[in-house]
């Protein structure tokens, strides 16, 4: 990224003002980069004195079983794939921490392939909050009611090209072999990514590689 993640962090500071809490969506494809980005900007924020957390959208993954009863196994990862309207309504409750103390939030383990509930507690005094996800910025509901829980937009789009290759690399690392990662990101990764970059609303920061 061109972009310097204390750059990036000291923009988010000089947004936040005096806020108690500062809402930033980190959206964009999948194999993006944005998980990269938000553990680099937690990292930085913490540097700079800020106490800050990361909430990831795949906390809200419906389980595998529910998948396959609906016929949507292989369409895991997919909008239709999530929560949806739990995960709107986490990040409404998020949004004020004087009203609602710490917050115990789900986390999903990628190397079980599973959500875990009550993994992670957000702290009332956390400043910001660093939302990461695909859909954050979809324009459609229910994830389009979030745009007006957004303190700032991030969207990292380093091209379908770039994330084609980091999607199989990913399967690839999951065990897959050659065929079946090619056909795992071609199949459902890409369309994925594809309808979040023409279906997402503008954000305030867009990175491009």
């Amino acid at each position: 990224m061109t972009q310097k993640f204390e750059e990036i962090a000291a923009q988010l500071i000089a947004a936040a003002h005096q806020s108690e809490r500062f809402m930033v969506a980190i959206a964009g494809p999948p194999g993006a980069g944005k998980s990269t980005l938000a553990e680099n900007l937690l990292k930085a924020l913490g540097e700079l004195g800020e106490r800050s957390a990361i909430i990831p959208m795949d906390g809200y993954h419906l389980d595998n079983a529910i998948l396959d009863s609906r016929g949507l196994l292989a369409r895991k990862g997919s909008p239709q794939t999530f929560d949806a309207d739990g995960f709107v309504s986490l990040v409404h409750r998020l949004s004020d921490p004087k009203l609602n103390g710490d917050v115990v939030i789900p986390v999903f383990d990628r190397s079980r392939d599973i959500a875990i509930a009550g993994a992670q507690i957000v702290a009332a005094d956390t400043r910001f909050l660093l939302f990461e996800g695909n859909y954050l910025l979809l324009k459609e509901i229910p994830w389009g009611s979030l745009n007006a829980c957004w303190d700032y937009k991030v969207f990292i789009d380093p091209g379908l090209d770039v994330i084609e290759q980091r999607l199989i690399r990913r399967w690839l690392d999951h065990g897959f072999d050659a065929d079946r990662a090619k056909s795992r990101a071609l199949e459902n990764d890409i369309p994925n990514a594809r309808h979040v970059l023409q279906h997402s609303t503008k954000a305030d920061l867009r990175i491009d590689d």
